[in-house]
């Protein structure tokens, strides 16, 4: 039974549970070690929750291509909406992207859509990010929250992992999605610490408006028990896919929000997870 359930974020469907855990179980470890802890975590203190072979198409194995999307494959609606905050979160962060209302800069490149993709080029955070890559990770936000077989699937992958042995589960980017609803689905766990790294969950209408359980007088509720589960949010104030750092206004003021440098990939969940504060958080579960 393991001590600490990772859940990764978007576009991991080729990938596996191992392949994942081989990148994260070290930077986990040298995130507690910036924390001062000694301890260490065996094997089988720690599994992914692996939700991404989900996303792929009918009929492929997870050595197959993802389909090849363009352009005009982004949806009206939710898509769309999402693509657009991203780019407003971009340029707001990075001088280089092209800010939406500068359209005499991109004159000539046809729909708002393909605009958003073009500018968006531009960006550090979406570096060495194939177009239909970045269409084929907003298209999973979407589909998570729109579908509700999927939905509950990952959902449920998530919640099988979680055992009366569980102290700690850290999730990241939709990830974070997944394992909040996952948590409060199980409202006896024992999870002392649930850490969440460049999370979504505050977005409004597009996310936090659509999680289950649905929000109450516009607060979300927490996902386990106050007096026995803390909740840490870590991101970088530069994370497109985080675009509301700060989640105490959404899930009540005991949320602990921290914000951290992660260089020039702001959401890699690798570094995420080799920061002091994320080290703190798991740390002191384990204890």
């Amino acid at each position: 039974m393991a001590r600490v359930v990772c859940v990764h974020g978007v576009g991991k469907q080729q990938l596996g549970e191992q392949t994942l855990l081989s990148q994260w179980a070290p930077a986990l470890h040298d995130g507690m070690r910036r924390a001062g802890s000694q301890a260490r975590l065996v094997d089988s203190d720690v599994e992914m929750g692996f939700y991404g072979d989900l996303f792929l198409p009918p009929g492929q194995r997870l050595a197959g291509d993802d389909p090849h999307y363009e352009w005009w494959d982004v949806s009206a609606g939710a898509e769309t909406d999402l693509l657009l905050r991203w780019w407003e979160h971009a340029a707001a962060a990075e001088p280089q992207v092209v800010a939406p209302g500068a359209r005499n800069l991109l004159a000539g490149v046809g729909p708002l859509v393909q605009s958003a993709l073009l500018a968006l080029s531009a960006s550090r955070f979406f570096a060495g990010l194939a177009e239909k890559a970045l269409i084929f990770n907003l298209k999973q936000v979407i589909r998570y929250l729109a579908e509700s077989e999927l939905r509950a699937a990952a959902r449920d992958r998530v919640r099988q992992m979680v055992h009366e042995d569980t102290r700690v589960v850290v999730a990241h980017s939709l990830g974070s999605l997944v394992a909040y609803e996952a948590l409060c689905s199980l409202p006896d766990h024992g999870v002392r610490s649930f850490v969440t790294l460049g999370s979504p969950l505050g977005i409004p209408n597009l996310i936090f408006d659509r999680i289950h359980p649905a929000p109450e007088q516009g607060v979300g509720r927490w996902p386990g028990k106050p007096s026995s589960t803390t909740w840490t949010n870590i991101a970088d104030a530069r994370d497109v896919v985080a675009l509301v750092k700060d989640l105490r206004p959404r899930f009540g003021p005991d949320v602990v929000c921290h914000l951290v440098p992660n260089g020039s990939h702001v959401h890699d969940a690798v570094h995420y997870l080799t920061k002091k504060e994320t080290g703190v958080a798991i740390a002191d579960a384990l204890r």
